[in-house]
């Protein structure tokens, strides 16, 4: 059985879940990142955005919002509609969304590098080799100075050490880590090394589904 990626959001509105507690917290680093931003234009991308409810909220009170060319990237064309709404609705023209491949580096060839890079919601649905060729990507989504936005859950096995490893590999320095005892698994590192071309026509990685990833017989997987 496909998951229902529309009806999983409704999690993030139960203040007790983690999906709830992660949200905030990427937000608030969001908001951060924008705090310290240089002045002028900024450009976002956001890979496998849902409803956009990590960075649509934050760019709609912040005073740089304005200021942000964004794309969000979703599969699911009813989530891509809420977040096109949600955009429209908080006056942010400089928002799109597009409905299709989140994986495909075509997607974002006019918009990178960018300073701000969401890949949330990813690292705990896709195979350890595809997390590893996504973090070697954002070399070239991200500009130089930019940051990543990134989630995976803390549960055992923990992969974020290794995740922080390969973003370290990659030229990237750690802002902010979420320690295993918060469970949620919120990153942000900031990209120190040189920018790289981005490859065209890539598919980065193969979004499969912590269900798949967990128990790929029964169907049935913990939330990521």
């Amino acid at each position: 059985m496909t998951k229902d990626w529309y009806a999983w959001h409704t999690d993030y509105d139960q203040p007790d879940s983690s999906l709830s507690r992660r949200l905030a917290e990427v937000r608030d680093r969001i908001a951060e990142a924008l705090d310290t931003a240089p002045p002028g234009p900024l450009r976002a991308i956001s890979l496998c955005a849902g409803q956009g409810r990590d960075l649509i909220p934050v760019l709609a009170t912040h005073p740089r919002g304005r200021d942000v060319t964004a794309r969000l990237v979703e599969l699911d064309p009813r989530n891509a509609e809420v977040a096109r709404r949600a955009a429209a609705e908080a006056g942010l023209t400089g928002v799109e969304v597009v409905a299709g491949d989140a994986a495909l580096t075509d997607r974002y060839a006019d918009l990178v590098p960018a300073d701000l890079v969401l890949v949330c919601g990813i690292f705990g649905n896709i195979a350890d080799a595809d997390i590893r060729a996504t973090v070697r990507h954002c070399a070239s989504l991200c500009a130089t100075g930019g940051a990543v936005f990134w989630t995976r859950h803390r549960r055992e096995p923990d992969l974020v050490p290794a995740i922080c490893d390969w973003f370290a590999e990659e030229g990237f320095a750690p802002v902010a880590v979420s320690s295993p005892a918060d469970g949620v698994g919120v990153g942000v590192h900031r990209h120190t090394g040189p920018h790289r071309p981005l490859e065209p026509g890539v598919a980065m990685f193969e979004f499969l589904g912590y269900d798949r990833l967990t128990h790929p017989r029964t169907g049935r997987g913990a939330a990521r």
